[in-house]
């Protein structure tokens, strides 16, 4: 599905990182849509952001003040919507073991609020944004989204002969989003310290423009029910601490509870129902074969070798120092320099 005069989208945390990038590139590259409904709980980003998208030159956005543990009020929103992109979370890993509950109403029954919202309105597809720690998780956190990852699968079971299709992206560490690493040590280094977790920590990055790109493209191209994994680089914690100070000390500080050494986009469990679409890599449901799945489709799904996982650490493609400090002024501060 491609966005015209007559689409009208409603996003999610909209007042997030991906939600201000996705809006901005979705109003540059198709001013003519109808409406773009932003959905978030915070009323003071919600009027930082009308402040940048004033009415009168934008009137084709609404900013929608509500909880997507209200399920009422998502079906009020959803009213007259045909696109969904998901991308309301709790994300903080040390936040989600000390308050589980709260993430799981969130992340979990958040979900399930949203597919019974689309279920009981006229929208066509939805994507909804989901997080390396999903696969194998080891925290709360990331056994959250995968739990929203499979209700947002298994929904596509239950639509009947509606024109919905429910997919889920999944990729690593987005570049200076809030509470990541490299706005924490860009912080850090003013002090002359940067604290590493551990010297063999690894990540999978990908920039913010990217992971718009991708749900851009899924929206587009998806056909309903597989997770869509994006073919990224990893960069090793050291190194980007050496980007960023390597003048500044670095003590090791030890992991954090729940946090792990590498992280894992696709499980070896997952390699017998994982293709590559060339760009992406297409988990897609176990009870179909990339044949059957994308058969009358124009993608040319080859499945994985046998044994196949997609690991943070074992990734062939690795950011160079160089390579991080070019991405950082690109992405994070174009006035960055080490220190």
């Amino acid at each position: 599905m491609t966005f015209n005069s007559s689409s009208r989208l409603l996003i999610t945390g909209g007042t997030g990182s991906f939600g201000k990038a996705f809006i901005a590139q979705v109003l540059n590259e198709y001013p003519q849509i109808q409406r773009i409904v932003i959905y978030s709980r915070d009323e003071l980003k919600q009027w930082e952001l009308q402040q940048v998208y004033p009415q009168e030159k934008y009137p084709q956005l609404r900013f929608f003040l509500g909880d997507i543990r209200d399920e009422a009020r998502l079906s009020l929103a959803l009213e007259g919507i045909d696109i969904v992109v998901h991308a309301a979370a709790l994300k903080q890993v040390p936040a989600a073991e000390y308050n589980p509950m709260e993430f799981i109403k969130t992340n979990v029954l958040g979900a399930d609020n949203l597919v019974k919202a689309c279920l009981s309105s006229n929208v066509k597809r939805l994507v909804a944004l989901s997080t390396d720690k999903a696969a194998a998780p080891i925290n709360l956190y990331g056994a959250s989204k995968l739990c929203s990852d499979k209700l947002f699968i298994a929904a596509n079971n239950i639509k009947g002969d509606r024109d919905l299709r429910f997919s889920v992206v999944r990729y690593g560490n987005v570049m200076g989003s809030r509470g990541s690493v490299i706005p924490f040590f860009l912080k850090c280094a003013n002090n002359g310290v940067l604290p590493i977790t551990d010297k063999a920590m690894t990540r999978f990055n990908i920039s913010l423009q990217d992971g718009v790109n991708m749900v851009l493209w899924s929206l587009k191209n998806a056909k309903g029910g597989e997770i869509l994994v994006p073919k990224i680089p990893s960069y090793r914690i050291t190194d980007v601490a050496e980007a960023i100070g390597p003048n500044c000390s670095k003590p090791v500080t030890g992991i954090r509870p729940g946090e792990k050494i590498h992280e894992e986009m696709i499980t070896l469990a997952d390699s017998c129902s994982t293709y590559d679409l060339g760009q992406y890599y297409s988990i897609i449901p176990a009870n179909f074969t990339g044949s059957e799945f994308y058969q009358g489709t124009k993608h040319q799904a080859i499945p994985v070798d046998g044994g196949f996982s997609y690991n943070s650490g074992s990734n062939s493609d690795f950011l160079s120092i160089d390579q991080i400090r070019q991405l950082i002024t690109l992405h994070v501060d174009k006035n960055f320099t080490p220190v």
